[in-house]
């Protein structure tokens, strides 16, 4: 009986991740010399050939990795789409992606057609799903990495972190005077509640400040959305001086908003966003934002897929680190 060599044996015979095998067959990301010669080594020795991931799918699997998103129209989803095809290329895997609008039952039907069409996996930010969703894909055999703040299940998970970038955004609008901080957070209902708001307020006392609830605006991460709360905040009697936004989608349109009222950004109130899209660096003021990269995230969410793939049955999880970005918001 011949034994099938997996890219994670080659992986474990060179001492490098199956990502860097992949990069070496490909061509197509620069590898050290030196770590180049082992792999091919390993290759070698082990008599591996190029087609090992793609013979590892289940006959009759597609070719297509499906990336369930939110909201398509937020360059950040744009940007991880495009870092993810890059990766899976080298494997003859092709990304469609799947714009659920945040809606739950666009969601799961997401998830039926990849079962249904028997996708090669499915990479997934989700909104308004539970783990116990993500059963029928684990039942077929189709695995998934989910881009999330929290976990889902037994899925493998790309998460930020988060925590050193939020103090340091907190340190220079404090340190710039600005005390009565608000949030324009998400909907109640988003599953797992809003780790973002929970870690800004986890935070804030250490700056000498609060983040009480009448504070905290709720809604869509969306650029209507930013206006909207953006206009109830500024209606209080005693109003904000710094409002942090759960996307950058939404605080521009916390701008719109400003500009519509007349308010002085950063003058009458600082803003600082979540991401760094493309655009946060375009806007007038440029956006004082964390920067959670998502071109990383892409790369993160296809090496686990590809391990996954290529044999690896325990879950993973792989972190992101988020940075402060300053610039004309604050």
């Amino acid at each position: 009986m011949t034994v099938r060599v997996t890219m994670a044996d080659v992986a474990r015979a060179a001492g490098v991740s199956s990502a860097t095998v992949s990069y070496v067959l490909s061509g197509k990301r620069a590898v050290a010399e030196e770590t180049r010669r082992v792999v091919e080594a390993a290759i070698d020795d082990l008599g591996f050939t190029v087609n090992t991931v793609a013979r590892s799918l289940r006959t009759g699997r597609s070719s297509v990795v499906a990336l369930v998103v939110p909201d398509l129209s937020n360059p950040f989803y744009a940007q991880l789409a495009a870092s993810l095809q890059e990766e899976l290329r080298t494997l003859g895997l092709h990304v469609m992606v799947c714009d659920t609008k945040a809606d739950r039952d666009e969601e799961r039907a997401f998830l039926r057609e990849a079962v249904q069409q028997r996708f090669a996996g499915v990479v997934i930010t989700p909104f308004r799903l539970v783990a116990r969703d993500f059963l029928t894909l684990s039942e077929a055999g189709i695995p998934v990495v989910v881009s999330a703040d929290l976990p889902f299940g037994e899925a493998d998970l790309v998460t930020p972190d988060a925590r050193a970038a939020m103090r340091a955004a907190l340190a220079e609008v404090t340190g710039a005077g600005r005390r009565r901080i608000a949030m324009i957070a998400g909907p109640r209902d988003a599953t797992g509640g809003d780790p973002r708001l929970e870690l800004l307020r986890s935070l804030a006392a250490r700056f000498g400040t609060t983040l009480p609830g009448r504070l905290v605006v709720r809604g869509e991460h969306t650029r209507e959305a930013g206006a909207m709360g953006f206009r109830h905040l500024m209606r209080m009697k005693y109003r904000p001086d710094a409002v942090f936004c759960a996307n950058d989608a939404v605080a521009i349109g916390a701008m719109d908003a400003a500009e519509e009222l007349g308010i002085g950004i950063p003058g009458d109130v600082a803003l600082i966003g979540h991401d760094d899209a493309s655009f946060a660096s375009l806007v007038r003021p440029r956006l004082s934002t964390v920067r959670y990269p998502a071109v990383d995230v892409g790369k993160a969410a296809a090496r686990l897929l590809i391990e996954r793939l290529d044999g690896r049955v325990t879950r993973k999880t792989v972190h992101v680190k988020a940075e402060f970005v300053s610039r004309e918001t604050i």
